[in-house]
């Protein structure tokens, strides 16, 4: 009997010890664990979620194997295809702007940015909700973290990214009051969430159309949502005149040319932020400024000067539309 109380006694301060602390065998998860507790998640819900067998002990290998860099490299290449096949799509674009007209008018007047542009957005993420994400956000970015070694540059930087939108995912959930083994967000491979496609990081700039929480997987979420991440993360403030405009499917073309004849190029930079040279489109063409200041917006979104010339050239079109 005196055995069995005492038995009882260590587990339970070994389970208490397990609710109290962030002490995990991975010290990934320490990290991950450390960042939530400071963001006011409980010892007990951290410790559940990163020792739930369905969060932590299952992988997606289709999603790690698309996050290797000649992947990331195919992806890139596909941009430019993309764009030219989603010009078919602009007619169910015009009806989607006129079916969500309530919210896109709202959308203008609240956060600066064109209805055309958050559509297009949409259509380039999901097809405007169409596409469906059949992955999990948390196991994608939990492969990321633990599969990952941290040696080389663009590793380190994936390892911050997948322990900074694990610990997202959780504090998310838990301010929800959702289950660790219920907080289950559909996703890209690359871990991207609902209609306009935000990483859990950005989840700060989601907001619903009518009040409470934010659901992305809404239309009128996401139209909000991505308006808003415009205007907050952007500076989407004025509406484009389109009359102002040069004719951007005419520029679109002559861009891509001028990517195929050239190494290193950017539509609107001159330099990155590591001081690289590109070779930038739109230097020295005044002709094109006001367009570059757009599309600069647009790589806030997703940065890739393809995303950004497919996005205007979208809805450079949609409203020539209607």
């Amino acid at each position: 009997m005196h055995y069995k109380i005492l038995l009882l006694l260590a587990l339970s301060s070994t389970l208490w010890a397990k609710y109290t602390n962030c002490t995990f065998k991975n010290p990934d998860y320490i990290d991950v664990c450390e960042a939530v507790i400071k963001k006011g998640v409980s010892h007990k819900y951290a410790n559940e979620f990163l020792l739930s067998y369905f969060k932590t002990q299952k992988f997606d290998e289709i999603s790690w194997k698309y996050l290797q860099p000649s992947k990331i490299e195919h992806h890139k290449t596909q941009e430019k295809k993309a764009n030219n096949v989603l010009v078919k799509f602009i007619p169910k674009m015009v009806q989607h702007l006129q079916e969500y007209k309530t919210v896109y008018d709202y959308a203008e007047k609240e956060y600066g940015v064109n209805r055309e542009i958050i559509a297009a957005i949409l259509l380039k993420e999901t097809k405007l909700g169409k596409i469906k994400p059949t992955h999990d956000a948390f196991i994608v970015f939990n492969t990321m973290v633990v599969r990952t070694k941290g040696e080389t540059p663009r590793e380190k930087w994936l390892l911050k990214m997948g322990k900074t939108n694990m610990a997202t995912i959780i504090e998310f959930c838990y301010k929800n009051k959702v289950k660790p083994e219920e907080c289950n967000l559909p996703s890209s491979y690359a871990g991207a969430i609902g209609i306009p496609q935000f990483m859990p990081n950005s989840f700060v700039y989601a907001r619903s159309y009518k009040g409470g929480m934010p659901n992305l997987s809404k239309m009128e979420d996401a139209i909000i949502s991505a308006a808003n991440f415009l205007h907050h993360k952007a500076d989407f403030t004025e509406l484009i005149k389109w009359a102002q405009m040069p004719n951007i499917p005419q520029v679109e073309q002559e861009w891509y040319e001028y990517e195929f004849t050239n190494k290193n190029t950017s539509f609107v930079y001159e330099t990155s932020k590591e001081g690289k040279a590109y070779n930038c489109f739109t230097k020295d063409k005044p002709e094109l400024e006001y367009l570059r200041e757009y599309a600069r917006k647009i790589m806030r979104y997703n940065n890739s000067s393809n995303y950004a010339v497919g996005v205007m050239s979208l809805a450079y079109q949609a409203h020539n539309s209607y």
